[in-house]
């Protein structure tokens, strides 16, 4: 079968390989001159199954209001005269429940650690590297508030069956002696010794590599125009190099997802949430990380990346927006220096992206529900990087017409029948 992925991007890449190992013809498109180019290109650097969580949550809508009034805010909204940010808020807050938390938490886990337990058989299998290593992430906690809250995450994390354990001040500085100057700011901390570190634009240039090696063919700077469909099937590609046809297409553009598909009158609830990074050299060892933490209280990713240190983090609503915020830079920075300070910040490059977030956090992965040989790998919000390897081994799995390994019915877009009555 030919398939045509639209998207180069960690999730596109992935899921050509995995068709490519199927056997499968398999084309992939992008606008970008290189693969990996747009939000998988400075991400936090974390494949973190175990903090898989949605940003809907109980008691966000408080927090949220908190937020608002604070500078370093993790999660800024930026109102606009817009029609899917509002509806994406809407149906966000519609999942702010205990039990929607522990639905969606517990598919998210699902499918990222179906995702750990392909990417290590994907590096055992090719030697892929990517400044990766498997030591492990500590979320920080600052506060006592954090620490009854992580309560409940540690019981869905046992429902699931994932290792984990929370830390005293003391062990954690055992695991990150780069902390111990930070010590008088800490509380405990939740470690998750099975996620893991790496950079998610190096492992998909190098797949991309292994990849056309095994007969997947790029198109690289290539616009993807419109796609032309009949009343139940994709009929061909319109790209500015002329119209693609393939017997089955997946749709890996990311936060752009809905805007291809807005013309055929398919909607997608995927709203783009920006984020930012910071990327710089170690200059003290001493005071750098060893693998990677989360600081709760600001939502900040610090990893450690060969010789390199990545900061990554903050939450931003301001549609397809792409300047890079010096507030936003401030806030990386201040959670940087409060915890390590071992890198040199003035020669930081900066970056921000967009993230494709659903309101339930969880991705859209499976058939789209109205055109026969159309395919959706899209909307994994902050956990591209995390689930790209299982997303993009499930999606093969289903386009080959084998059983997938973990339940999938509630991955797909079925589980939004509102959308799609109403496109």
């Amino acid at each position: 079968m030919k398939v045509i992925i639209l998207g180069a991007g960690v999730i596109g890449v992935t899921t050509a390989w995995y068709l490519a190992q199927e056997g499968h013809e398999v084309e992939v498109i992008d606008r970008q001159p290189g693969v990996g180019l747009e939000t998988s290109f400075a991400n936090a650097g974390q494949v973190s199954p175990g903090y898989s969580t949605p940003w809907a949550m109980p008691g966000l809508p408080l927090k949220v209001a908190k937020w608002m009034m604070e500078k370093h805010s993790p999660l800024v909204v930026r109102p606009r005269l817009d029609a899917a940010m509002f509806r994406f808020m809407g149906e966000l807050l519609l999942n702010c429940t205990e039990k929607s938390y522990d639905i969606n938490k517990s598919r998210m886990l699902r499918i990222a650690e179906y995702a750990r337990e392909c990417l290590d058989k994907l590096r055992a299998d090719t030697g892929i590297v990517y400044d990766g290593n498997q030591k492990g992430l500590i979320q920080l906690f600052r506060t006592d508030a954090q620490v009854e809250h992580a309560s409940e995450d540690m019981r869905l994390l046992a429902e699931s069956g994932i290792d984990h354990k929370l830390l005293t001040v003391d062990e954690i500085i055992g695991y990150e002696p780069g902390l111990a100057h930070a010590r008088h700011l800490l509380r405990a901390g939740l470690r998750l010794p099975g996620d893991q570190t790496g950079d998610a634009h190096l492992f998909t240039r190098h797949l991309a590599t292994m990849a056309e090696k095994a007969g997947v063919t790029f198109h690289l700077g290539t616009k993807i125009e419109a796609l032309e469909a009949a009343s139940d099937s994709i009929l061909s590609i319109r790209t500015s190099a002329g119209r693609m046809k393939a017997d089955a297409y997946v749709l890996a553009m990311g936060s752009y997802s809905p805007r291809i598909l807005k013309p055929l009158e398919l909607r997608l609830p995927i709203y783009p949430v920006k984020g930012y990074s910071l990327t710089m050299p170690v200059t003290d060892e001493s005071r750098a990380p060893v693998s990677t933490v989360n600081d709760e209280t600001y939502k900040v990713a610090i990893t450690r990346l060969g010789d390199r240190i990545r900061i990554g983090g903050t939450a931003e609503l301001t549609g397809y927006n792409l300047r890079l915020s010096p507030d936003r830079r401030e806030t990386l920075e201040l959670s940087f220096n409060e915890m390590y300070g071992g890198g040199d910040l003035a020669v930081a490059s900066y970056w921000t992206g967009l993230r494709p977030c659903t309101p339930d956090g969880t991705p859209i992965v499976g058939p789209s529900p109205r055109y026969g040989n159309l395919w959706l790998n899209t909307g994994h919000g902050t956990l591209g990087w995390t689930m790209a390897a299982g997303s993009g081994q499930l999606l093969a799995d289903q386009i080959s017409g084998r059983p997938t390994a973990i339940p999938a019915l509630d991955l797909s877009l079925d589980r939004y029948p509102h959308w799609i009555s109403n496109a």
